[in-house]
């Protein structure tokens, strides 16, 4: 629990000058809540985090899979949990900033969350994994003509501008074809249109089903609508096809913590630093795969990057 003062401390003059004094000491034995959000993502890094702390010797308190993003987010505004994975295009949301072009641009995205939860929440973001979990286009890799490169939307759109246009077919949700940020938004940046017969629209937006529809040519499909990280991407023997013009905001995952926790504990910097250095994209979608796709326990997968990383027994 979080210390109270009461009105009585207030007016006890050294002895609340003795509790101040002792507060460094007791913010480093209280234990640090690590929370993470619903999905199999969140929850792994939130159980990596607090492997982590343990490993460093700190006490830990698990609210993995809290909720969604508003409620991870009025939980560490109101102190209820210190420290759980968030994405850095959520910035954009958080600080009504949706039309900024820092959100485009990992770099510009993650300084600008940072300095602008520093000042206004004494929130501390910690450096980011290099993956992006993002919305993308993954394409099988039979996908391009021989002797042709598909590595990039660049790529696609060179593509799509020759007679190889009409085996060219995207499984896609309603959402993702319609929403000005997603389809419209590359489409936009990378100077090509897709027709009705490039496009297979299926109900609802889970992209397991818009990768199993590409995975196995589902009416002629052999590309899929994808968030960047998702785990059955290397599993289905898909690759994302790379955003070099950030057609999409930047959505990588980085600790997030409350400016006391920090402070209390000022190496959480130093020690996370390799675990989400490691985090690669198609690092954290294998790591993904071990458990949507393989059925593993996320506390053992956690467990197993670590030990890899020289962290833990």
């Amino acid at each position: 629990m979080r210390p109270m003062m009461t009105r009585r401390s207030m007016l006890l003059g050294t002895a609340a000058l003795a509790l101040m004094i002792r507060w460094p000491a007791f913010a480093q034995s209280r234990r640090v809540v690590v929370s993470s959000k619903l999905d199999t993502e969140s929850a792994l890094l939130g159980e990596m985090i607090a492997q982590v702390l343990e490993a460093k010797g700190v006490g830990v308190e698990r609210k993995l899979q809290l909720g969604p993003t508003r409620i991870l987010r009025s939980a560490i505004l109101a102190g209820e949990i210190d420290i759980y994975p968030e994405y850095t295009g959520n910035g954009a949301f958080f600080f009504n900033m949706e039309a900024d072009a820092a959100w485009h641009d990992a770099a510009k995205a993650y300084e600008k969350v940072r300095t602008l939860d520093a000042e206004r929440n004494r929130i501390v973001w910690l450096k980011p994994a290099s993956a992006n979990n993002t919305w993308a286009i993954a394409v099988r890799r039979d996908t391009a003509p021989s002797g042709q490169t598909l590595d990039s939307l660049e790529d696609l759109a060179r593509l799509l501008g020759t007679s190889w246009k009409p085996q060219f077919k995207l499984a896609a949700s309603a959402e993702f074809v319609e929403s000005p940020a997603a389809l419209p938004a590359f489409q936009s940046a990378y100077g090509f249109k897709l027709e009705p017969s490039n496009l297979l629209v299926l109900a609802g937006g889970d992209t397991a089903v818009t990768m199993r529809a590409a995975a196995e040519k589902l009416n002629g499909v052999n590309a899929a609508m994808v968030y960047g990280t998702d785990g059955a991407i290397s599993a289905l023997e898909l690759k994302v096809l790379a955003d070099p013009r950030g057609a999409q905001m930047v959505y990588q995952p980085a600790p997030c913590v409350r400016g006391e926790v920090a402070s209390a504990h000022p190496q959480l910097a130093e020690w996370l630093a390799p675990v989400f250095d490691s985090l690669t994209l198609t690092g954290l979608q294998a790591l993904n795969a071990k458990i949507v796709v393989e059925g593993q326990n996320q506390r053992e997968v956690a467990r197993g990057q670590l030990r890899g990383l020289g962290i833990g027994g």
